[in-house]
């Protein structure tokens, strides 16, 4: 289960919650096969007893076959606490009207088997959408209850429920908003293409907003890189229009390509180095490539900060 292209035999299931498993499953059996020495992944079902706690919830049948104390770990007890991010703005449908193969399709994917993968680890964890405004903002938890909740607005956006054009970004104004309501410190997984009219500048400070009340910080930076980087369309006269406002120019590719590609360079670059000035891991993602460029980010980053 490697690319977003891999998973359009499943999509008659319309389980996304299976999808995330698929995607988690085929991610984890790669790592084990992987080069990558000391870089593991551990669930934990149980932790040590401790000396003078209650034995109420000692694993017997664990001491038994491994002559150590364990006790059961419970929903309360949680490592981490994670909130995603999704960008939802129109610009996210690209490339239109492909059904699940979108920016969007991609990135719900992700934020599902993030889910998956978090709760795995025992960690809680709470969702966030939006797109010129907050449409979804829950807690972070680890029921799972609260699980199905997550995977029922996710699987709303990956069938496009209630999205469609003219729907424009403002990540600057989610991210102060979500600062100023996240009272305990969290890891902030946000995907975006950041396709507004913000600067690299002003999303920055919405980002450091977020550093200074001590939360952690994961940018993807999700893109189509064939079209959107390079703008390798066919070279003749084609119109192209605006998902966010509408707008529409026709032009030939060719005449505007290397302009094109260069502006977009300057800005992710720029954002790039913003973002490694304040401890913000930023990734690009390309929709054509494998998942596990996001999950393998999203495990380093846990690493360093557990």
């Amino acid at each position: 289960m490697k690319q977003l292209s891999d998973l359009i035999q499943f999509e008659e299931f319309d389980n996304l919650e299976l999808l995330a498993k698929q995607i988690v499953e085929g991610f984890l059996i790669g790592l084990h096969r992987s080069p990558y020495h000391g870089f593991s992944v551990e669930f934990a079902e149980h932790r040590l007893y401790n000396k003078g706690e209650s034995t109420k919830h000692i694993d017997w049948k664990l001491y038994a076959r491994s002559d150590k104390l364990f006790v059961k770990q419970f929903e309360e007890e949680t490592n981490l606490r994670a909130h995603i991010v999704v960008d939802t703005s129109s610009s996210m449908l690209f490339p239109y009207q492909q059904k699940h193969q979108t920016k969007l399709g991609f990135s719900v994917l992700c934020a599902a088997a993030l889910v998956h993968l978090l709760r795995k680890q025992r960690d809680a964890v709470g969702l966030c959408t939006f797109s010129d405004k907050i449409d979804i903002l829950t807690p972070a938890k680890l029921s799972n209850t609260h699980a199905h909740l997550l995977y029922a607005h996710l699987g709303k956006l990956y069938n496009k429920v209630g999205i469609d054009k003219n729907r424009e970004t403002k990540i600057s104004d989610t991210l102060h908003k979500l600062a100023e309501g996240l009272h305990k410190r969290s890891l902030v997984i946000v995907f975006s293409d950041f396709m507004g009219d913000e600067t690299p500048k002003e999303i920055l400070e919405s980002l450091q907003h977020l550093r200074f009340n001590k939360h952690e910080v994961l940018l993807f930076s999700i893109r189509d890189k064939e079209f959107e980087n390079e703008f390798n369309f066919a070279n003749h006269p084609s119109q192209f229009i605006d998902l966010e406002t509408g707008e529409s120019i026709k032009l030939n590719p060719s005449e505007i390509r290397s302009l094109y590609s260069k502006k977009q360079k300057e800005f992710f670059t720029e954002l790039e180095i913003l973002c490694g000035q304040f401890a913000i891991d930023y990734v690009e993602a390309d929709i054509r490539k494998e998942f596990h460029t996001v999950l393998k980010a999203y495990l380093l980053k846990r690493k360093k900060i557990m």
